[in-house]
Formats: C-alpha cells, structure tokens, sequence
C-alpha cells in the first residue's frame, strides 16, 4: 500500500505547493526568491507566472545534465503540475484590497508550502529541479548552505531587477521555511519497505 499512498502524498503535495505559491502572489506582500524571478519574468515577458514557473523549472533541468543528476518521477512531477496549480489558484482566487486579508493570505501561503514541501519530499520520488541543482552542486564539494544561499540570492537580485515583488512576505518565507521544513519532512516521509531478512523491532 506504500505505493498509492505515496502518488497520491505527491500528486497532492505538488498541487498544495502550486497553491500556496498563489497565496502568496495574490497577497501582494512580497514573495519567495524563486516565485519572485518567476514572476519579474512574467511582467516582463507578459505571460502567465505559472508558464514561467514551468520554463524555468525545465531549463534548470538541463543544468543537471553536467551534474549527472537522474530525475525521478517526482522531479518531472514538480517541473510541471507546480506551475499549473499555482496558474489554476490564481484563477479562482482574487487579489483582496483590506491589508489583514491580505496578511491572512501570505500566512496561509507560507505556512500550505511548508506542509506541501513536507508531503511531496516526504513521498520519495526524487527532488524538484532546483532542489537538484543544489544538491548536485553541494555533492562536488560546496557546503550546501552556501549553494542554497548563493543560488537563492542571485534568483532573488534578478527577479527584483526584473520587477518581482520583494517584501515582509520574502522575509518572512525566509526564516520560517527552513524550520517548517525541518518539521513537515520527517512527519510525511513515507518509510522505505524493509529489505528482506532485516530484523525489526
């Protein structure tokens, strides 16, 4: 039964991080440093910030290729359905104009994208494209800190250049996703089946 419960934990996870994602552009308060390159890309290039997201996420595959990474399933999964979610949520969910519901949005988007990190990392079909990209830089000898701080900085400096939108919103994202993270991974990481002849117990 691992299996299924593992898809659906995915399938699940990704569209809940799409969403939150959406939460938070519509809060207008400030964005991730990904989210806001994406979406300084799509008032430039005048196209929906989800396409974006899946553009990006596609050309940053291609990076993995020097790095020999393998995607899983959940690599391609990420690449794709992230960027529908969030363009489908955006759909359905107006911008408010009463500055507390819109605090109300962004508290809710960051705290649905760390649950959803936890559900779709948790289910184990391999990292999302710019997870990957970090980890295959860190595994040829560069402190993962470092990696994951410069490549989020450069992301972060490009999109506000390219107008995406920094606030209290980006600043909170930074410090809590972290320790939400720390939490929401090992509460949904599905176990590995045990191999055959290991004692348990």
């Amino acid at each position: 039964m691992r299996l299924p419960r593992r898809l659906i934990q995915l399938y699940v996870g990704l569209v809940c991080y799409g969403a939150s994602s959406a939460l938070m552009v519509r809060a207008r308060l400030g964005l991730d440093p990904w989210d806001v390159f994406h979406q300084g890309l799509a008032r430039r290039l005048g196209l929906p910030i989800g396409w974006l997201v899946i553009g990006v996420g596609v050309l940053v595959l291609l990076l993995w290729i020097p790095l020999r990474q393998r995607p899983g399933l959940g690599t391609i999964s990420n690449a794709v359905l992230i960027g529908l979610a969030l363009d489908a949520t955006l759909q359905v969910v107006p911008a408010p104009d009463p500055l507390w519901l819109r605090w109300v949005l962004l508290l809710t988007g960051v705290a649905l994208n760390g649950v959803a990190t936890g559900m779709y990392i948790g289910a184990r079909f391999g990292p999302g494209p710019r997870d990957g990209l970090m980890t295959g830089l860190a595994a040829r000898g560069h402190s993962v800190r470092v990696v994951r701080t410069g490549i989020e900085l450069m992301v972060l400096a490009a999109g506000f250049l390219l107008g995406g939108q920094v606030g209290f919103g980006t600043l909170i994202y930074a410090v809590s996703i972290g320790p939400l993270a720390h939490l929401m991974i090992p509460l949904w990481t599905v176990p590995a089946p045990a191999v055959a002849g290991q004692r348990t117990g």
